[in-house]
C-alpha cells in the first residue's frame, strides 16, 4: 500500500476522537451481533455496487479501514479520511496488502480538496449523525469536491433496526466502550449516554432535504430493512 499520509488540522472534540478510536473503534464492531453483522454487510455491498469501476473514490469518516478493505479491490483508488490519528494508523495496517489507498487527518466538514476531485463519494455508517458536525456543511462539502457527473452516497439507519442497534450500544456500553446508556433519554431513533454521547439517526425527508439545499435530488433506498441511502449524482437542478 502506498505510505498513508495525514494532514494536519486543528484539533477537534468528539467523541470519536477523543475516545471512540483504533482498537476501541474496532472492538465496537467486533460486538457485533449476527443481525447487526448483516447490515453492515449490506451498507457495504450497496457501497460497492454503487462506486464499483469508479477511478477516485472518498469515504468520509474512515475509521480503522473497515469498509474501505471491502470497497478497495472495485475501484481504481480509494482515499479515506477520519479525524483520529490512531485509527488511521490502524487502518493503515489492515490496508497494507492494496496498493490503492490512502489516508488523510482531515475534518470532514472542512476537506483540503479542491472542486471536483473525487467521482464517488460515500459517508456510511451513520457519520453524517456521528461526526457531531452540522449536517448541511456535511453534505455540501461531499457534494463540493465531488466531480460533474459524480455519485454522493450517505446512509443512516432504518427505524426498522432500532431494537438491535440499541442491543449493541447497551453491549457498547457494557464493555465500556461508551458511557452508560441513559434509558429515560434513549427512544425514536436517538441513542444518549450519560457521558454526553448522543447517536441519532437522519430519515428519508431530512436527507431529501438536505440534497435539495445543495440544489440536487437524492433518491432514498431502504436495503436489508436495516440502513437508510441518499444517493444523488452532480447535476445542479437549480
Amino acid at each position: 500500500m502506498k505510505r498513508a499520509f495525514y494532514h494536519r488540522i486543528a484539533a477537534v472534540s468528539s467523541y470519536y476522537a477523543d475516545r471512540l478510536f483504533g482498537g476501541k473503534l474496532q472492538r465496537v464492531y467486533d460486538l457485533a451481533s449476527p443481525r447487526i453483522r448483516q447490515y453492515l454487510d449490506a451498507e457495504t455491498g450497496l457501497v460497492i455496487e454503487t462506486v464499483k469501476g469508479a477511478r477516485r473514490v472518498l469515504e468520509l469518516g474512515c475509521g480503522y479501514g473497515r469498509a474501505m478493505k471491502e470497497v478497495a479491490p472495485y475501484v481504481t483508488r480509494i482515499l479515506g479520511n477520519d479525524i483520529s490519528r490512531e485509527s488511521l494508523e490502524l487502518a493503515a495496517s489492515h490496508l497494507r496488502q492494496f496498493r490503492n489507498c490512502d489516508l488523510v487527518r482531515m475534518d470532514a466538514s472542512r476537506l483540503a480538496f479542491r472542486d471536483g476531485t473525487f467521482d464517488a463519494v460515500f459517508c456510511i455508517q451513520n457519520g453524517i449523525s456521528a461526526f457531531g458536525k452540522d449536517r448541511h456543511g456535511l453534505v455540501a462539502e461531499a457534494v463540493r469536491v465531488a466531480e460533474d457527473g459524480g455519485v454522493i452516497l450517505f446512509s443512516s439507519y432504518s427505524p426498522r433496526i432500532w431494537a438491535d442497534r440499541l442491543d449493541w450500544f447497551r453491549a457498547q456500553s457494557r464493555a465500556g466502550l461508551i458511557g452508560e446508556i441513559d434509558e429515560s433519554q434513549t427512544n425514536n431513533g436517538t441513542i444518549v449516554c450519560k457521558d454526553g454521547f448522543r447517536a441519532s439517526t437522519v430519515g428519508e425527508e431530512e436527507f431529501r432535504a438536505l440534497f435539495r439545499e445543495v440544489g440536487l435530488a437524492a433518491s432514498i433506498h431502504e436495503i436489508d430493512r436495516s440502513a437508510v441511502f441518499a444517493l444523488a449524482v452532480k447535476i445542479r437542478t437549480a
